[in-house]
């Protein structure tokens, strides 16, 4: 049958497709505008299968709070350049992505990716959308917090931080910790939270420090305890110097920062996903 203009142009709004894949998808098709859409996502699953290799370094790292602000989720969705994870495309599905994210709370990545968006799943959109770029295109990572106040920070797209805390708590103040966790990346909220093989290596490796400097075999455990306390100040987000303060605030830590804002409100999750 004939395929008209108006043909190829209703099948492109349907899919962003090319112009001349929509005309050869219809032509294939016979017309059958189900078929044809078909067969662009079965094409954009072979550009990922043949693109598979390919490293998808660039792309977005993004998150959002709730409606009731008690809800977050972060993702990371990868492309293989800058100027692909520019393309209103990729935004427009990483932001579909993450509010269905927001809305139906899957458990993990992978229940994510099999969650349903504009009638197919989220993995098989990633994948369509790699068959009308031509790149790679990857949703590598997802995370969500519940808590009874959450703060969120975006910076560039390329780090996505979400604090949740114990109580309701200032916004700007909220906002201040979230660039602090995005900027000075803590392994853990405090040192109570670290985990025990985090803390056996430091251990391991201070005493290994140590005995590479002929530190007597004697004082190697303390010495690795006191490079321990180190690691905790820098690394823990509570005794962490506050980064993000202005003027006196700078020469706190988060801990007391926090305290000086309120004596009971305390971070109880964190989301640190970044591109780099």
């Amino acid at each position: 049958m004939a395929i008209t203009a108006q043909d190829v142009k209703k099948l492109r709004d349907l899919t962003n497709a090319g112009m001349m894949d929509c005309k050869k998808a219809l032509t294939e098709a016979n017309g059958d505008f189900d078929r044809a859409r078909d067969i662009l996502r079965e094409r954009g699953q072979l550009v990922a299968a043949k693109r598979a290799d390919r490293e998808a370094k660039d792309g977005v790292a993004i998150a959002k709070v709730s409606e009731d602000g008690k809800h977050a989720a972060a993702i990371i969705l990868n492309a293989e350049t800058d100027f692909v994870a520019a393309n209103d495309k990729f935004l427009t599905l990483a932001a579909s992505i993450l509010d269905l994210a927001i809305s139906a709370k899957p458990a993990d990545l992978e229940a994510l990716k099999a969650l349903e968006l504009n009638g197919h799943t989220v993995a098989e959109n990633v994948n369509e959308l790699t068959g009308v770029i031509g790149e790679k295109i990857d949703l590598s990572a997802y995370q969500q917090i519940d808590a009874e106040s959450i703060a969120c920070y975006v910076h560039n797209k390329k780090i996505a931080a979400v604090v949740g805390f114990n109580e309701a708590i200032d916004a700007e103040a909220g906002k201040k910790v979230a660039m602090q966790v995005a900027t000075m990346a803590p392994v853990a909220i405090d040192k109570s939270s670290v985990s025990q093989e985090t803390i056996d290596h430091e251990l391991e490796v201070g005493k290994e420090m140590a005995r590479n400097e002929g530190k007597p075999e004697n004082m190697l455990e303390k010495i690795a305890q006191g490079r321990l306390a180190k690691f905790f100040k820098e690394s823990t987000l509570m005794e962490q110097a506050f980064f993000a303060g202005d003027g006196d605030e700078s020469k706190l830590s988060v801990g007391q920062y926090l305290a000086s804002v309120s004596k009971t409100v305390k971070p109880v999750a964190m989301i640190r996903l970044s591109l780099a």
